[in-house]
């Protein structure tokens, strides 16, 4: 038998595997793609109380990628606090915040964030906000942010990040185009 009609169904069945990979999938593979790159962004849509984050060096480093979560630490200014740690789940995707403190303790508000209740695409997931986080901004008196959803966006030119709810809409928006100098560690991580 000739060698290319035996390859032939193998061929077609790699395309099906990939044509069945779902969008969280393809979205966390295009994440991880990116890692051990950081690049730089801006605030290309907020409101007053922005105005730190728009005057800040805004810096975003695709650090920490395994088969199941990549770490993301977002540099605001000198600020390392903050890390976007987006997980696989039995159902989708997690994004949960790990917000540090100088000395590498965590916040009293941190680990929030929400997991995907819809397909999304591989461009765009969205995470509604979930009661463990609900509790915590309670708690925290953070009572606006009982209704966040954040997103997250992938193409071959940007990544976004934003959160949105009701009177709030903040997009920040990193060049992928550019990688640049990978910035120190985020606080509470080697």
């Amino acid at each position: 038998m000739d060698s290319k009609f035996f390859l032939l169904p193998c061929v077609l069945l790699a395309s099906i595997s990939a044509c069945a990979e779902s969008p969280q999938q393809q979205f966390f593979d295009g994440l991880s793609s990116l890692c051990g790159k950081a690049f730089e962004g801006k605030v290309t849509q907020g409101d007053a109380s922005d105005e730190a984050f728009a005057a800040s060096r805004l810096v975003m480093h695709v650090r920490e990628c395994s088969e199941n979560q990549i770490k993301v630490p977002f540099h605001v200014g000198e600020d390392r606090s903050r890390t976007w740690v987006i997980s696989k789940t039995d159902f989708g995707l997690r994004l949960k915040h790990d917000h540090r403190h100088k000395d590498g303790s965590e916040d009293k508000v941190t680990q929030y964030g929400g997991d995907t209740r819809e397909a999304g695409s591989p461009e765009w997931q969205q995470f509604p906000v979930d009661a463990y986080s609900i509790a915590n901004f309670r708690e925290n008196g953070l009572h606006k942010s009982v209704t966040n959803v954040w997103h997250l966006g992938l193409s071959k030119q940007s990544f976004s990040y934003r959160l949105t709810r009701e009177n709030r809409d903040f997009l920040v928006e990193f060049d992928l185009t550019r990688p640049v100098e990978l910035p120190p560690a985020p606080w509470g991580h080697k």
